[in-house]
């Protein structure tokens, strides 16, 4: 099982959690793994098939982005971090 580390910002939908478990061999198994324990989550962290445009993951450090974005492999004890974007002027 992977880590998933939930920002503040998303963790009422985590029912206060600071990290999960959550299995799955790519990002996307381990999100839905994720939405299907917290459904309130998949519509702030899914945007029409995708990650949603404001949320960034990463895997080991990694954004999954610069990488095969859902389709990144994730490994048995890997560390999936999500993230707020951050806009500021």
């Amino acid at each position: 099982m992977s880590i998933v580390r939930i920002p503040p910002t998303l963790r009422e939908e985590a029912g206060g959690e600071r990290q999960v478990l959550a299995e799955g061999s790519t990002v996307r198994e381990v999100l839905d793994d994720l939405a299907s324990k917290f459904p309130a989550l998949a519509t702030r962290i899914f945007d029409n098939g995708g990650i949603a445009p404001f949320v960034n993951v990463y895997v080991e450090g990694e954004d999954v982005r610069t990488r095969d974005g859902l389709d990144t492999p994730v490994g048995e004890a890997s560390t999936v971090i999500l993230l707020p974007a951050m806009a500021g002027g």
